[in-house]
Formats: structure tokens, sequence, C-alpha cells
């Protein structure tokens, strides 16, 4: 069966079609050229008028791994509010989230996979997966239905690396474990979170600065990112390594941030929600914007990509693997409740409520530092819009966080709003860039993809999965970007007017470079020694994922070479 999508205006920056009429066909969930004339069209849709884009890609949101479990139970009157709000509803699960609702931050699976395809996203990728749970942050995005998965593992605060680091094992053993862990884990990239930082926290350490040494291993920050970042990318892994930086939320971090940057040494590095890592300490209140510095570095540094976290104003959940930092900001949650924990002394995880009040100067300001950020640096191809979900705000949040970016009118009067003092620190009215609508689909789109080595997704090309979107061009870019017309998952119409019509599943992305196995030997001692599983326990099959029939492994093999 043949599908033609008719007379659409393509924005597709990975074939350089900025607002181009042409039409589209699908066949077998792919999109194909134009077929012959003798071939029978099943299905026209006119598309006249309509703005075309490539399915969205959230390139980092945190959907699986047990923390949002935990903040449902920790917040089980958010569960209460969304049953009020969706009751008189004859079908509840095609409910669709605003940012006012009250339950946006702590969203079922079937719901996560509801509201981003509402929003015409068809991809979502798990930034924060520890290996020792792996099988849970799968079971979790197995359980989600609407779009493709994948995630980051964490390394760096590992027991297991870290004694490799201490002995001085020489980096082709690192980047055999880190390749094995890529296959145990079913990830598609590497991450790692305050690197050192947790691991210290366990030995009374409360920071870690990018040179100073884990009192226990003797090893530094800057060590843990430069063996990590040489692995990926002597492994060939196409999404660089994902950095959550040291210090994060701390006045001054900015420094550990460029600091970071420089120990990349020249290799492809990803500074993620660099939204929290770009404070100064200027003013009286010793809080300040760094975000000038920061884009500053970023447009000179064109191996640094980086996603913003911003943050948006209301009621959210903070759930990050940075138990070190989150301990220190547990007395600020709203209300006042925290879970800080360990895994297996694998990583950490550190969950609690967080109100962004308009009126509060620190609020106020890390709005204006995430929007000053998006609008100063000059590469669309290396930033992307992310909330950090749940962190900064839902992922719900996103339209209005798009008209943010495209309408500075919009966006000053928003600004006009804030805490008087923090209007005074920030330079953002002075900025009067616009995001186009090219620039949209390149930080949500192509440029998503391309950063994570998903050659067939994010764009429109022919032999691309038929994951597409399409929107009615409103000025209301808040308006546009919260219900799109149609979209179709792998050449399914899975959304009409902004409803899901079809319940369809994607496929879990990995990577799955090459590694000796002999990695195992050394790895079988230690787990018989101090882990609670066998390693054979640790590893997940392919089976497991794809074997209820809802899921599918696609493995990127050695992306760049």
């Amino acid at each position: 069966m043949i599908t033609l999508l008719k007379n659409g205006r393509i924005y597709d920056p990975a074939h350089q079609k900025n607002g181009v009429i042409e039409d589209i066909y699908i066949h077998n969930g792919r999109i194909i050229a134009k077929p012959a004339d003798t071939e029978k069209i099943s299905q026209t849709f006119d598309l006249s008028g309509k703005v075309v884009m490539a399915g969205a890609i959230d390139m980092h949101s945190h959907i699986g791994g047990g923390k949002i479990n935990i903040a449902r139970m920790m917040l089980p009157e958010y569960q209460e509010k969304q049953r009020q709000e969706i009751k008189n509803l004859s079908e509840p699960e095609a409910h669709i989230c605003t940012p006012h609702c009250s339950h946006h931050a702590t969203p079922s699976t079937t719901d996560t996979g509801f509201r981003y395809i509402e929003m015409g996203y068809t991809a979502a990728f798990e930034p924060a997966i520890s290996p020792v749970n792996a099988r849970q942050a799968h079971l979790e995005m197995g359980d989600t239905p609407m779009i493709d998965k994948g995630g980051y593992a964490m390394l760096g605060n590992d027991d297991y690396f870290l004694r490799m680091l201490a002995a001085k094992k020489d980096q082709k053993a690192i980047n055999d474990y880190v390749a094995w862990i890529l296959h145990a884990t079913q990830a598609i990239g590497i991450k790692v979170v305050n690197p050192g930082g947790i691991n210290a926290f366990k030995f009374n350490q409360r920071r870690l600065n990018l040179d100073e040494n884990n009192v226990h291993y003797q090893v530094t920050p800057r060590e843990i990112l430069q063996s990590l970042s040489r692995a990926v990318h002597d492994l060939g892994i196409a999404k660089p390594l994902h950095v959550h930086c040291n210090n994060l939320g701390a006045a001054g971090n900015f420094a550990t941030t460029l600091d970071t940057m420089s120990a990349s040494s020249g290799l492809p590095m990803h500074l993620t929600h660099i939204q929290f890592h770009s404070y100064g300490t200027e003013g009286d209140k010793k809080f300040s914007s760094a975000a000038a510095q920061i884009a500053e570095a970023i447009n000179k540094n064109k191996h640094i990509t980086t996603d913003v976290g911003q943050i948006l104003f209301g009621q959210t959940v903070t759930a990050s693997g940075d138990s070190m930092m989150q301990h220190l900001n547990a007395k600020h949650a709203n209300p006042k409740k925290s879970v800080i924990m360990d895994i297996e002394c694998d990583a950490g995880c550190g969950v609690l409520p967080f109100k962004y009040r308009d009126q509060n100067y620190v609020n106020a300001l890390q709005w204006a530092i995430g929007l000053e950020l998006f609008l100063s640096v000059e590469d669309p191809w290396r930033i992307f819009l992310t909330t950090d979900h749940p962190n900064g705000a839902p992922f719900t949040s996103y339209p209005h966080l798009i008209r943010l970016l495209m309408d500075k009118t919009f966006r000053n009067e928003a600004f006009a709003k804030l805490n008087l003092d923090a209007q005074a620190m920030s330079n953002l009215t002075s900025l009067d860039r616009e995001y186009s609508l090219y620039e949209i689909a390149i930080m949500t789109r192509a440029g998503a993809g391309k950063l994570i080595g998903l050659h067939d997704r994010g764009h429109l090309g022919t032999g691309a999965a038929a994951d597409i979107t399409v929107y009615t061009d409103q000025a209301d870019r808040e308006a546009m970007f919260s219900k799109p017309d149609y979209v179709f998952k792998n050449g399914d119409l899975a959304v009409k007017d902004g409803r899901v019509v079809k319940v369809v599943w994607g496929v879990t992305h990995t990577a799955k470079p090459a590694f000796d196995i002999g990695v195992e030997k050394d790895l079988k001692e230690y787990f018989d020694r101090y882990q609670t599983m066998q390693m054979d326990n640790f590893k997940i099959s392919d089976d497991e994922i794809s074997s209820d029939g809802r899921g599918q492994v696609v493995a990127h093999h050695n992306n760049k070479k």
C-alpha cells in the first residue's frame, strides 16, 4: 500500500529543504522515491498549506529507570489530582495535557507515550540508565507505546571502572569494558554524572572539583572524563560522551563547565542541561548569569554540543543520578519530601519535588539563563531543546518553550513579569533572535537524529522511517506545536487533530561496538566476589525487549567508521 502526502511545505534540514512544496510517498513504513505512474496510490492526504517535519526526537528525557516511579509513590496527591481532572472524560487516555495540568510531571508509561506523540514527537531517550538497573529501565520503556526509545548507560562512578583507573589499566581495557557495558545494558550511548562525585559522596566528600582526587580511588573527574570520552571515540560510537558536569546548580559553577570543555582534549563531548551549569557569583545575591561566557565557549569549540534543560515555572519533580547534589538541594524541596539512595554502589539517585516560581530571584534568573543560552549559541545543530524532563519542567511544556524561542514579543512580555532583581541581572531583552521553523526542525529533529546516530530518523529522505508530523501554520507557535494535524509513526496514522487514533509500538535503539570478549574473565571474578547477581544475569538479551511482540532492538554498529 502506498500513501501519498501531497503538496506539504517541507522543513527537512538534513536535506536543506526550507519550506519547499513537495510530495512524500510512504510504503511499508518507509519514505520512498516517487513510484512509477503504473503503481497504485492507496490513500492521499492533501497537505496544501500545512507544515511537514520529521517526527521530533527528545534526546534527553527521564522516562525509564524507576525515578518517576519513586516520584509517583512519594507524591500520591498528584495521582489523586489527575484522577479528579480526568474523571469526567469518556476517554481518559486521550486527555491532552497542558502546562496547567497538575499531573504532567509524573506521567505513567502509557501517558508518556501518548503525550509525546500528541505533540509530534516519535522518539525519546532516557539519559541516565544505571547499568545494574538497566532491566528495570527497559521494562518501563517497553511499556511506553507510540515512540522509539533508547538510553545512555551511566559510568564514571561505578566501582569496577574506578578500580581500573586507579590500577592504571590501559585504554584498550577501558574501551573493552565500555563496549561490554553498552552490549549488556542495551544502551546507545555513555553518560557520566558528576564524574567521580557520586562515588566520593559515599566517602563523605560533599563537593568534587575537576582536578580534585576522589579520596578513596585517588582519581580525578578530569581523568574520568578523558578516559571515557577517549573510549567512546575509539569505539566509533556516534553519540558523544554525555556529560553532567560537577557542581550542578552551584553558584560559580560556570568555571567548572568551562574547565570540563577543556578536559575533552578536542574529542566530541555533549554537555547536558547546561542551564544548570551556567551560574556566576556576581551581584549582591552572589548568583548571576554566566550564559554569555558559556555560549561564547560553545561557539568557539566546535566539538562541543549541548542541551539546555530549560526551567519553566510551576510544580515539577527533580530526579537525578547526582545524589551528591540532590542531597545538598533537599532543603529546597517543595513539598518537603525527598529520596536520596544508592543502587548497589553502582550509581546514585535523588528525587525531590520542586516548584519554580517567577517571583523567586534564583528561579527567575534560571529561566532567563536558559533562554539566553538558546539565543546566544549560534549553531542550532549543536544545541538541543530539552527541559531535562521532569527536572526543569515536564516535556509537555515544549510547545510553550518553542513559542518563547520563536516570538520575541511573547518572550519579553513574560520577562516583564519576573522578579525585578532578576530582570536587572539579565540581558535577555537585548537578544533579538527569533528561531525560524527551519531552526526548530534542526534542534528537535535533524540535529538530534544526527547527534545520536539515527541515520533513518529525524529526516524525510528516501529510506527514512516514515515518522512524520504535520502542523497547521499558526502565528501562535504554542498552539501550533501543541496539536499536530497528523502524526505518522512508521507510516501508520497514529494521531489526527492532536488525538491518538491508533496505538503503535516503537523500537529500542542501541549501539553494539566490537570488543574483546576476554574482558569477561575479570568481570566474572568481580561479579562473583562483589555483586549480588551473576554476571550472565546482568546482561539483557534482545529477546527480553522484543519477546512480547511490542518491541524490537535496532543496533547501530560503529556509526562513525
